[in-house]
């Protein structure tokens, strides 16, 4: 039966409303972006009146970019790795095997989601110094600091989400395993794990943008030489002038990698979250 033609224009209407609400605060970043300094502080115009491409190159030079958009992957990529790794055992053991304090341990996962990161911000800064003075690692102001950090927000969530998309994941494969001579890990990793690669595509996604944008953390927890790209792009704001048009194509730039890897793992990203919310 055909939707009423009411409907079908309603929505038509809606979707183009919300496109554009989408779309216009893009465009403005881009225009931005390709507009001398002068022009972006002087009368807005939708339709700029010169372009240059200066700006993409300036963003270099003002502030040590390339350092911190490689402090960024590094934490970022670390974190997500040692997330999923971690994150699949654990699901893996709450979703196979009954032990004493299971659902005691799941409900205390979940439940660490509730509060807000800025209530760890203190407790963690003084944990990171009082071990640094205790045993001389340096946690504070280094990127194993701020990894271990970025681990206590994304690994709950992470094992959450694999613990439902594991349980999805048929019992019988699992025993076909054991009859052909597999173990445990046998099983985890030749049966298990290639059955759940959109659930953990999805956990690796979420554990790598929670990394790449975070800005509280990465001001209290970075110095100079640790600094990520979310706490770095302040520095185009100075005493005396912002560098608004650097600062718009910095911000594209930076979003080059979570864009690129969203667009390239979206069907399992989609299918990976769906599965993992159902159960």
């Amino acid at each position: 039966m055909a939707a009423p033609r009411s409907f079908v224009w309603s929505r038509r209407i809606f979707l183009t409303l919300l496109a554009a609400f989408v779309a216009l605060p893009v465009f403005v970043m881009v225009s931005s972006s390709l507009k001398p300094l002068q022009d972006v502080t002087g009368e807005f115009r939708w339709i700029p009146s010169g372009l240059t491409i200066r700006p993409y190159f300036d963003i270099w030079e003002t502030v040590p970019l390339a350092d911190y958009f490689v402090n960024s992957l590094i934490v970022a990529g670390a974190a997500t790795v040692c997330s999923v790794v971690i994150a699949v055992f654990a699901a893996y053991a709450v979703s196979r095997y009954s032990f004493r304090g299971k659902r005691v341990f799941t409900v205390t996962v979940l439940s660490t989601q509730m509060f807000p990161g800025i209530l760890f911000l203190l407790p963690l800064f003084l944990i990171y110094v009082n071990i640094g003075n205790a045993t001389g690692i340096a946690l504070f102001g280094s990127r194993g600091g701020l990894i271990l950090t970025y681990l206590t927000f994304s690994l709950p969530f992470s094992i959450w989400m694999l613990i439902g998309y594991f349980e999805s994941v048929p019992r019988d494969l699992d025993e076909a395993a054991t009859v052909d001579g597999c173990g445990p890990l046998g099983a985890l990793f030749r049966v298990v794990v290639p059955a759940a690669i959109p659930g953990i595509v999805a956990v690796a996604v979420y554990a790598f943008m929670t990394a790449w944008g975070e800005v509280l953390f990465a001001s209290v927890m970075t110095n100079e030489t640790t600094r990520t790209l979310a706490v770095g792009l302040q520095g185009y704001s100075t005493q005396n002038d912002v560098y608004w048009n650097q600062i718009m194509a910095a911000s594209l730039v930076v979003s080059i990698p979570v864009v690129a890897g969203f667009l390239l793992l979206q069907r399992y990203l989609v299918t990976g979250l769906t599965a993992g919310a159902v159960k």
